[in-house]
């Protein structure tokens, strides 16, 4: 068998993760070995996902949180590194923007182990995100980019991507394969719409998280503002980021919301599957509103996912006040059967069989 390192730190990349190493277990080739940067490290964001998603547990958790963006990267860089000189991978799997992604690609690389970078090809076109200059370097050194969709195919061509020695390939989404999967049982595995007493399609699900919203107090002040101000007709259910609660209790804000823990994947996609919208500034969640046949507003001015605004299924609003507001009336009056295939189809599957071509040559 031949082996692979994945990095996983991040909620998100715990979702993605389950998807791929579903598809490793059944077959029979590839042996992989899971990193955990403990870039998230609460409980509810962290351990909970391995337990409820069935993820193989991490043979390595670095533990490694609460630092800066310098200071977090070089201490991943550094131990990823041990690790992978210890394993010897064929190839090191990265997902997405974090740190923990970059890290990761910049380990490998240096040691001449390829990268396989899924999730690749996004842009925001905005250079004052971490994530956004994560991804861009993690493609740049990536040998096999992963691409959710054309657009992202696209981008990599424009930046001049084909002159490189590397293979893009657009797989769809990974996130899609995690929604079609778990939804058959999350309803079995999560009592939370029963223990909140929240009615289906009467609610709205929020999630306010980027550090571009959380530490600029005129934009928080916006976004929750908004929040209230819907609540006062249908009920703000918010799972409450580390990040937002302490700049929230810092800027002195007390939102007339419902606050509640963050939550494991089966209560989130409970709670998607149940509510009437979503309103966000996660990447992720965005398209998983999409899944669960929900419109999503972006509290963000750009986006990644240009194909869910360009279809009409989401709106970026930032952080006005007035903008959240309206689009939270327009959508309510919409309806759309969400049929548009944005996404693809058995995107793990296709994930795996071109890792396999990559670590066999």
């Amino acid at each position: 068998m031949k082996k692979i390192v994945t990095i996983l730190g991040a909620r998100p990349q715990f979702v993605k993760g389950a998807v791929l190493s579903r598809v490793i277990q059944k077959h029979t080739e590839i042996e992989e070995v899971i990193v955990h940067t403990g870039q998230h490290f609460d409980a509810n964001m962290s351990a909970v996902f391995f337990d409820e998603m069935q993820i193989p547990k991490p043979k390595y958790n670095l533990n490694i949180n609460g630092l800066s963006h310098g200071a977090m990267t070089g201490q991943m860089l550094e131990k990823i590194e041990e690790i992978l000189l210890i394993e010897k991978p064929k190839a090191v799997v990265v997902y997405g923007d974090t740190n923990s992604t970059l890290a990761g690609a910049l380990a490998a690389k240096k040691l001449h182990i390829k990268v396989v970078h899924i999730e690749a090809g996004l842009r925001s076109f905005n250079m004052q995100m971490p994530e956004e200059v994560n991804r861009i370097l993690t493609d740049r050194i990536g040998n096999l980019l992963s691409c959710p969709t054309e657009i992202a195919v696209s981008n990599l061509k424009n930046e001049g991507f084909d002159n490189f020695d590397i293979f893009i390939e657009k797989h769809g989404d990974i996130m899609k394969d995690a929604v079609e999967f778990y939804s058959k049982s999350s309803e079995d595995k999560s009592t939370i719409i029963k223990d909140l007493g929240l009615e289906r399609n009467k609610f709205v699900l929020a999630t306010i998280h980027r550090q571009e919203n959380t530490d600029d107090k005129e934009k928080l002040t916006g976004i929750f503002s908004a929040l209230e101000k819907i609540n006062a007709s249908k009920k703000v259910v918010l799972p409450l980021h580390p990040r937002t609660k302490k700049m929230l209790d810092q800027y002195k804000l007390k939102p007339n919301i419902t606050f509640i823990d963050p939550v494991g994947y089966f209560s989130m996609l409970e709670l998607l599957k149940n509510c009437s919208l979503v309103i966000t500034d996660s990447g992720g969640l965005q398209k998983e509103a999409f899944f669960n046949k929900k419109f999503c507003i972006i509290a963000r001015e750009e986006t990644e996912w240009k194909e869910l605004v360009d279809n009409g299924y989401a709106a970026i609003t930032g952080a006005s006040t007035g903008k959240i507001e309206n689009y939270f009336q327009q959508f309510l009056a919409t309806t759309k059967d969400f049929k548009e295939p944005l996404y693809g189809e058995n995107v793990g599957e296709k994930i795996y069989q071109s890792i396999l071509k990559l670590i066999k040559e």
